[in-house]
């Protein structure tokens, strides 16, 4: 099998994407998606019912995601369902701008992504389009790794009935339920809603999901309007995996869960676990797209937005003091058992406005963006034996977050050259408060960031393919950890170059290669340090950079057979490191970057036998990765080689469809970990799952 693995390393899928099934997307998407092809910058565009489709079984985004290029996905859960997340190029989730149907994902003061709010998001999606490097100017946080941009499908124009279920290892299950109207009132309208429910045990013990998920969505078309209204959202209640284990309990037993641990009085053993140390959230987006065609050559977009989000995470604290949470001792003891709650009430909203102009040989994009962040976070706390006391609230903050962004972008064609320039501006002003002072959460402090971006690039076609050139500068600000942990902490600044090339013979095999350079100052990586409530610190590392090599292909052997892969070989470096070690600085000179791989690569072989069966083998391989900045080989995870197995098969229904789906993941039962942490100086894992499978069955009705 490893001999296969690595002689299809040079022959898959194209970088520069698929083509996406255009009777799911609105005309603006599918001029938009043509429009990104143009640009000098390294990009996949996947369909969803091409590329990902074949294996939406219940399992998030991020993981269904790991065989694209230079993708490494992760999992606290270890099964792919709840907490998970992916980096790029080694850059982690808080880096990559992420976006849904243009409007901003991550959140607006941690910068994470949390797709676990968003369960089954795939399902509502028509196309992703992953700009690696800086890419082009979007809404949002700037892109440091990477943009991954999700769009949703639109309304099919025939009614239909769908549902789409599925079961597997780990007591896994889903459950999904979707009808759309067609077209009606002069063939102008159309509607659809779906309904996901996902549930799974987990590998992890414990690991529990539970997992809501629906989707609205309406579109009105008449003339030269386009209106879209869509609602999708989430609940989710995950019991918590976030502790990871050390390497003892690795070996001993990988499943091993800390979260929620009760011990005995002298803290030497642990005798039951906390039944409820889950977290619960529940998030609501809201989006209204307005799209008009003021001329031949003139075509306006506009987004209205709204995101709401509440929720809370729940720890058994034993035996912490009353002082800690404001509260006056009971009985002549100064400690106790507490119950404790850690809410986040937010909104966010704003507008994003773009203007289209095709003149000729030169076609132009001008953006404005507003979006206002509102989060007010407190904390509740009750006795863990007096479960009808009122909860006490012990800390209360508040913070607002407001970014404002105006950009312009133009592609000249000059015979067989494109020349392609890209400016923006973007003003961030952040505000935060305590409210009510306790356990040492929140800041008093208002920061103000300017920044200007520019961005540069060149095509030159050539016969079947082109060539390509691009720059591109990203400057973005700290996090709200960051600045609590230091208020002085400096803004982040990247220069990408990328050097392409993309070639293809008709449709039956297409290559492209990418070579990148990004020189960061003052990228921001963990410090090894964690603050006074136990989250880890990131510092400015100075300069560092990422560079490498991505190859990926597609052949079509024949109308049964097809290979894909992709290659990413790396090197990535901070320049003369330095750690802070309690009251002194430690400079380990140059040091590899946590968590990036230098070698990632991925080959799938696909054959169908006839139209309706289609069997693929997918493999990935992942090279060892640091656990943080020092160097330490003892601080580093191994590298592995992952196998995953599908089967689909069509049945043929008059008016119907049935399909049949079998995947099966890690087919020969790897151990290994693909994300870890440092606390203090030892390494703590998440393990993931061995062979595990999921079966599903899709039917619709026509």
């Amino acid at each position: 099998m490893k001999g296969l693995f690595f002689l299809g390393l040079f022959v898959s899928p194209l970088a520069f994407g698929q083509e996406v099934k255009e009777d799911s997307l609105s005309q603006s998407l599918i001029e938009r998606i043509h429009f990104t092809k143009r640009l000098p910058v390294s990009k996949e565009i996947l369909s969803i019912e091409k590329d990902l489709d074949h294996k939406n079984l219940g399992q998030d985004l991020p993981v269904l995601l790991k065989n694209q290029i230079s993708v490494v996905s992760t999992s606290d859960a270890g099964n792919g369902i709840g907490y998970t997340g992916f980096r790029i190029r080694g850059v982690g989730g808080s880096s990559i701008n992420v976006m849904m149907n243009g409007v901003p994902y991550n959140d607006s003061e941690s910068q994470g992504t949390f797709f676990v709010n968003v369960p089954d998001l795939t399902s509502s999606a028509s196309a992703i389009v992953i700009q690696r490097g800086v890419g082009t100017s979007t809404n949002g946080v700037s892109a440091f790794g990477a943009s991954v941009n999700v769009i949703s499908k639109d309304p099919a124009q025939e009614f239909y009935i769908k549902s789409d279920n599925s079961y597997g290892s780990f007591n896994t299950y889903k459950y999904s339920g979707e009808v759309g109207s067609g077209l009606f009132w002069n063939d102008q309208l159309s509607v659809m809603a779906r309904y996901t429910k996902i549930h799974s045990d987990g590998y992890i013990d414990r690991s529990f999901s539970d997992l809501d998920s629906y989707n609205l969505a309406a579109r009105f078309h008449r003339g030269t309007t386009s209106l879209r209204l869509l609602a999708f959202g989430g609940k989710e209640k995950t019991y918590q995996a976030w502790n990871g284990i050390d390497k003892a309990t690795l070996e001993r037993n990988p499943r091993f869960n800390y979260s929620g641990a009760i011990y005995n009085a002298d803290w030497s053993e642990i005798v039951g676990f906390y039944p409820n140390e889950t977290d619960n959230y529940r998030q609501n987006h809201y989006q209204f797209l307005w799209d008009e065609h003021l001329s031949d050559a003139w075509k306006l977009e506009t987004t209205l937005h709204y995101t709401k989000g509440k929720g809370y995470y729940e720890n058994y604290k034993q035996q912490e003091s009353y002082e800690t949470y404001g509260l006056a001792p009971v009985g002549g003891e100064i400690t106790a058992d507490f119950i404790r709650k850690k809410w986040l009430d937010n909104d966010f909203y704003g507008v994003a406005s773009n203007l289209y102009g095709n003149l000729e040989a030169l076609d132009l994009h001008f953006g404005l963006v507003a979006n206002q962040y509102y989060g007010r976070h407190y904390g509740q706390v009750r006795e863990s034996l007096k479960p009808d006391l009122h909860e006490h609230e012990y800390y209360r903050n508040r913070s607002v977050k407001t970014e404002g962004a105006v950009f312009a972008k133009a592609i000249l064609k000059l015979g067989r050259f494109e020349a392609f320039g890209d400016l923006q501006l973007r003003s961030i002003l952040y505000d935060t408060k305590i409210l009510q002072p306790g356990d040492g959460e929140g800041a008093n402090l208002t920061k103000q960031w300017n920044f200007f971006n520019p961005k540069a690039g060149l095509n030159y076609r050539i016969p079947n393919g082109k060539l390509y050139l691009s720059y591109a500068k990203a400057s973005r600000e700290p996090s709200r950890d960051d600045l609590f942990a230091n208020p002085e902490v400096k803004k982040e600044t990247l220069h990408d170059i990328e050097l392409g090339w993309e070639y293809a013979i008709g449709s039956q095999f297409l290559v492209a290669a990418n070579l990148y350079y990004m020189h960061y100052t003052n990228q921001l990586v963990l410090s090894g340090q964690i603050n006074s409530i136990g989250e880890f610190i990131r510092t400015n590392s100075g300069k560092s950079y990422r560079r490498g090599l991505e190859v990926s292909a597609l052949a079509r052997l024949s109308e049964q057979w097809e290979i894909r892969s992709n290659l990413t070989l790396s090197s990535n470096r901070n320049s003369d490191f330095k750690m802070h070690n309690d009251q002194t600085v430690l400079n380990l000179g140059d040091t590899p970057i946590s968590f990036s791989p230098e070698i990632l690569a991925n080959l799938a072989l696909r054959y169908r036998p006839w139209k309706a069966l289609s069997l693929e083998l997918q493999n990935q391989f992942v090279g060892s990765q640091y656990l943080d900045n020092s160097n330490s080989q003892d601080l580093k995870t191994d590298s592995y080689l992952l196998s995953d197995f599908n089967v689909r098969y069509f049945v043929p229904i008059k008016r119907n469809s049935l399909e049949l789906k079998l995947l099966v993941n890690n087919v020969f039962n790897q151990n290994y970990v693909n994300n870890g942490y440092v606390y203090g100086e030892a390494p703590y894992y998440f393990a993931q799952a061995g062979t595990n499978f999921m079966f599903g069955v899709s039917y619709e009705f026509h």
